[in-house]
């Protein structure tokens, strides 16, 4: 039997009915359209699908949609502000972190984790914050390197705000 559930993301409501065993990836891909998220394995062992929940990342694969029923998700397709790239998929772009793509929404959720935690990481805090996330093709070097670009550039933006 389908529940009805509220769900706040990227900063849009949604109610929506879902049945109770439909993952949040799911409902994200299938529901919303917002198919930035990837399934990759679905046994969350590849981060392909991490999204934040109320700021924090998770394997939307793993998370039924009913569990987070009134929390706030922010969904790769939520970093941009219209034309204006986000600090991070600026980064990822500039440094070559983006080969063939299907990794890249998950490892910028999880940069976004880490940066909003900890804004001046290291190299192995940035290395052990993608941990979960797996990507075939750059070797990550070139993905740790724009995450600490990512981090001046938004640490930048902070200060001439202040």
């Amino acid at each position: 039997m389908k529940q009805v559930i509220t769900l706040k993301v990227n900063g849009d409501s949604y109610s929506l009915a879902v049945e109770p065993s439909r993952s949040l990836n799911e409902v994200l891909r299938e529901d919303l359209n917002l198919t930035g998220t990837k399934l990759g394995c679905g046994d969350g062992d590849c981060g392909a699908c991490t999204v934040l929940v109320n700021g924090r990342s998770v394997s939307s694969c793993l998370t039924l949609a009913v569990s987070v029923d009134g929390k706030d998700i922010t969904t790769v397709e939520g970093l941009a502000s219209g034309e204006d790239l986000h600090p991070i998929q600026e980064a990822f772009i500039e440094h070559g972190a983006i080969q063939c793509g299907f990794c890249s929404a998950g490892m910028e959720m999880s940069a976004l984790n880490l940066l909003n935690q900890n804004p001046e990481p290291t190299d192995e805090e940035i290395r052990q914050a993608i941990s979960g996330n797996l990507c075939r093709c750059t070797g990550y070097y070139k993905i740790v390197d724009a995450i600490g670009a990512a981090a001046k550039k938004m640490n930048t933006k902070k200060t001439k705000k202040n």
